[in-house]
């Protein structure tokens, strides 16, 4: 069976990888242009090109897909059966859609139809949701809009970060996948189930902006909003004119003004919160490298009394 893979970062590399591994023949992958990436801002191709030319197979890096009638035409060339897509970062027009013979199949880390779009990773930790998962959508010209075709759970535990969880549902997107695939291939066919009505919520991209730290709020969702913004883009608060990203932290049951500094010691910089109060355990001062309270409480301290 033919497959095209359309995807771009870690997430999709590693599908991209189980496909292969489990034999399929993939006459074509799709990702986006190299991009500008570090200090030096080289051009740097994206994980699935590197994966795909480590597997020496075919690449091909469009601008877009919309009204481009050399990219349909070299999907059309490869007579696939079928397309998969997960976190590709470009809209796929139904003449694209219709090409394989079997539509696109989409890897989306959430339980659909909860946390639709961009994040559903971040939102689902931000949300406090008790679980998550991956499911394999046939794809339709709407924003993961399409029938289930599986679905597969992950209990999201009370300390995992972003990037912990998106780890976690990376394995297990691409063994759902190649589950699938060996399905579609067996069958000739992939039973799917339309996605309910009711429990609609999207996961609106990320901006730097919303994950600057607002002690008002409770320190259980300061909290939430911490691991869910770890790695990227990161929760931060103004300490002496700069940026102070927050990588860890726990509830406590302290109280006091909002945005007070209770007190700083190896064992934690407290905080106070419009609810409780957050004993932060791993931050990264602007211009240094990320570190532990101890380390960080062994050459400086925050005074307290401290607003931040």
């Amino acid at each position: 069976m033919k497959v095209i893979f359309a995807g771009t970062p870690d997430f999709a590399a590693a599908a991209l990888k189980a496909i292969a591994a489990a034999g399929f023949e993939i006459p074509l992958v799709l990702t986006q242009p190299d991009r500008p990436k570090g200090r030096g801002m080289q051009l740097t191709a994206s994980p699935v090109k590197q994966a795909a030319l480590e597997l020496g197979l075919t690449v091909a890096q469009p601008e877009k897909l919309r009204n481009n009638a050399e990219a349909l035409q070299m999907l059309k060339d490869t007579s696939a059966d079928v397309m998969v897509v997960a976190a590709y970062g470009l809209i796929l027009p139904q003449d694209v859609l219709d090409t394989p013979k079997h539509g696109c199949l989409n890897i989306h880390a959430s339980l659909l139809p909860r946390w639709r779009g961009a994040a559903p990773i971040q939102r689902a930790i931000e949300a406090g949701d008790a679980e998550t998962g991956v499911c394999i959508m046939q794809m339709d010209i709407g924003l993961d809009t399409g029938d289930v075709v599986s679905e597969h759970r992950y209990a999201i535990q009370p300390t995992d970060t972003a990037n912990e969880v998106h780890d976690a549902l990376m394995g297990l997107g691409a063994e759902a996948i190649v589950a699938d695939l060996q399905r579609l291939q067996a069958e000739g066919r992939l039973n799917a189930v339309k996605q309910p009505e009711e429990g609609v919520t999207y996961a609106q991209k990320l901006s730097k902006e919303e994950a600057r730290i607002d002690w008002n709020q409770s320190a259980h969702i300061i909290e939430r909003k911490i691991r869910a913004f770890n790695p990227v883009p990161a929760a931060w608060v103004e300490y002496q004119g700069k940026p102070m990203k927050i990588w860890r932290a726990e509830v406590v049951a302290k109280q006091g003004k909002a945005g007070e500094v209770l007190s700083c010691t190896s064992d934690g910089l407290l905080v106070a919160c419009g609810e409780n109060a957050l004993n932060i355990t791993e931050l990264q001062p602007s211009g240094s490298k990320r570190m532990s309270i101890q380390a960080f409480a062994a050459g400086r301290t925050i005074e307290v009394g401290t607003v931040l």
